[in-house]
């Protein structure tokens, strides 16, 4: 797997063999950033909204403070505006940990050099599909609308689909002016991944001329089901973050799709933190997530049922997904 090298990072290496160079040959240099920093004495956790970010902010700082435990040093909890400054705050040094979507995980490895270690577990996977819903499903809805228990509404086979993609037909139905409620433009299920199912479809991406992003998961659906637009894009199943407010949001919103299955959100870690302290916070995480409070507090800042090692590969389908869209 290929990856930019930031150029500070480049700057330290070309310096390094500079050194190197000079070093007599009993006296290897160690070149190493990570062996040889010093060790934090206080970290910066970075999260983006995906909820209402008052309660985010809250249950960060929950988190922040089993960190704190498990480290033994101030861990402050800050809620960037978008994944793509949390980015920057990993970036220039602003944030040593970030709980990442996968598309953002990809670019804060390419461009600040920071490094997966975790990804989430949720139902069981470690990956998941962007849903495509509406409020016309004479219109998308190509069989008869599924009314789950719940009482959330489905078609085209999302009621019982085990994996994406699905209703692939019903998407080439959406139209370049098409009103879409996408999330972010640095969202996986919320922007990369429907996007680039409507350039398969025929459709230009870029020039979708009623799309918009609505600012978060839970947002997309309300724009639905408020008639901002007529469809919209989420994690699935993201009806359920609206539910206890919009009571009727299932029967409101109806899901007709879903993308190819998508690697689950993660944690990742600076590079330039030392390898021991790398290895700190991926196992601070993972003990956090093998108790019952811990995983209380996971579950409320990002719906997660557990954690497993990055799977660097399936991290790597979704870089091929980003780099569709260039810059």
């Amino acid at each position: 797997m290929k990856r930019r090298i930031p150029a500070a990072f480049a700057a330290a290496a070309a310096t390094a063999l500079v050194l190197a160079s000079c070093a007599s040959d009993s006296e290897p240099t160690d070149t190493d950033d990570a062996a040889t920093a010093e060790a934090p004495t206080e970290l910066v956790l970075g999260l983006v909204p995906s909820q209402d970010v008052d309660q985010l902010v809250l249950d960060a700082e929950e988190l922040g403070a089993l960190l704190e435990d498990e480290l033994g040093i101030p861990v402050t909890a800050e809620v960037t505006t978008d994944y793509t400054a949390l980015v920057t705050a990993m970036q220039v040094g602003q944030a040593q940990i970030g709980m990442f979507g996968p598309i953002a995980l990809v670019q804060a490895a390419d461009q600040a050099g920071a490094i997966p270690v975790l990804q989430s577990v949720r139902y069981g996977s470690s990956t998941y599909v962007t849903q495509w819903f509406t409020n016309d499903p004479d219109r998308f809805c190509l069989d008869e609308v599924v009314t789950d228990d719940e009482g959330y509404t489905f078609c085209n086979g999302t009621d019982s689909a085990e994996s994406g993609p699905v209703g692939e037909d019903a998407v080439a139905l959406v139209e370049q002016d098409e009103l879409i409620a996408f999330v972010d433009e640095g969202s996986a299920s919320g922007y990369y991944y429907p996007a680039t199912q409507l350039g398969e479809a025929g459709l230009d991406p870029f020039a979708l001329n009623g799309a918009f992003f609505a600012g978060g998961h839970p947002n997309a659906v309300l724009a639905v089901a408020d008639g901002d637009a007529t469809v919209g894009t989420s994690f699935n199943d993201a009806r359920s973050e609206v539910v206890e407010e919009r009571p009727t949001i299932g029967e409101d919103v109806t899901v007709f799709a879903w993308s190819t299955n998508i690697p689950n959100d993660g944690v990742a870690v600076s590079a330039d933190l030392p390898e021991e302290w790398q290895d700190m916070i991926t196992d601070a995480f993972l003990a956090i997530a093998e108790t019952e409070e811990g995983l209380a507090v996971l579950d409320a800042v990002y719906n997660i049922d557990g954690l497993v090692p990055a799977d660097l590969d399936a991290l790597d389908a979704a870089r091929q997904v980003e780099q569709n869209f260039g810059e």
